[in-house]
């Protein structure tokens, strides 16, 4: 196993120093040490700026939701929309071509059992993978560019397939390193967070399946999975999703129906706005508006 593990390492970091995509920071090489693990420790120690593998532009909703290298700048809820929806169902059909194991997780597996939708005010998506296929991605399918067409062929993404060097270690750690992998929109910087299921304690809590944020499922929780669809895409949530989703958010995310400025529409089975967001998203927009303006003024005078 450990065999295993340092491999991916090693095939890891040699792919984030060849790939355009990688972040900024270029590690000396890995035959300086005998294993990937210990040339990562001695990176972390050297240079802070690797204690975290992934960026954000900031730490607030909006920003700590986009990936650093790719954000231009907090898009529409229209545009967020519309990414998100691609986004999916590009994500699904990569792991369904390649014969892997993934589900819905978290608020993602909540907007799917209200309408078989994203929630509108997400500003990122959450899916889960098995620990094999955590380092099958490593190993196989690390920085992936995948060109996504939509189904009626009207559009055209790329995503890229952004697996952490930090997936052999399986338990939290120091907290910097929380995700195990991200499918990013490269026009933007919206991602889907993607985390792993490993058996941490499988002397003392057999059965027992963790991610690095204290998230805990049984065997019989998860499969076997159930097939369903979401955003209009062939997908998977776990076996006992009802249980999952109350343990983790209470009965009430369940029954409530006004959540996060939005109010559930019964008849259109959607969430929709309500009248003090759309307000406030109207007042916002003027005031891109007036930016805007202002902006366009300042530029006439320099000219």
């Amino acid at each position: 196993m450990r065999l295993s593990i340092y491999a991916t390492i090693i095939l890891s970091a040699t792919l984030f120093e060849h790939c355009s995509a990688a972040p900024s920071f270029r590690p000396s090489p890995l035959g300086d040490f005998k294993s990937g693990r210990k040339y990562l420790e001695a990176v972390k120690r050297q240079d802070d700026e690797v204690l975290k593998y992934f960026h954000e532009p900031g730490n607030d909703e909006c920003l700590g939701h986009h990936d650093r290298r790719y954000f231009h700048g907090i898009v529409t809820d229209k545009e967020r929309s519309d990414t998100q929806t691609h986004m999916i169902r590009a994500y699904l059909e990569f792991f369904r071509k390649k014969g892997m194991d993934t589900w819905l997780a978290h608020g993602t597996l909540l907007g799917w059992w209200w309408n078989g939708k994203r929630l509108p005010w997400d500003f990122d998506l959450d899916t889960q993978v098995s620990h094999a296929t955590l380092h099958r991605l490593g190993q196989m399918y690390n920085q992936t560019m995948y060109q996504y067409t939509s189904t009626d062929g009207s559009t055209r993404r790329e995503f890229l397939l952004d697996v952490n060097p930090w997936i052999w270690e399986r338990v939290r750690g120091d907290g910097m390193n929380v995700i195990d992998a991200r499918w990013i929109d490269v026009r933007n910087g919206l991602f889907i967070d993607i985390t792993g299921l490993s058996e941490t304690r499988p002397d003392t809590q057999p059965g027992v399946w963790s991610c690095k944020n204290y998230h805990n499922y049984k065997t019989e929780e998860l499969y076997p999975m159930r097939e369903t669809r979401f955003e209009g895409a062939v997908a998977r949530v776990p076996y006992a999703y009802d249980k999952i989703l109350t343990d983790e958010y209470h009965h009430t995310a369940l029954i409530n129906t006004e959540f996060h400025g939005h109010y559930w529409d019964p008849q259109l089975k959607e969430w929709a706005k309500s009248a003090e967001t759309l307000e406030k998203d109207e007042e916002e927009r003027k005031m891109r508006e007036r930016d805007r303006r202002k902006a366009v003024v300042e530029r006439t005078k320099l000219d």
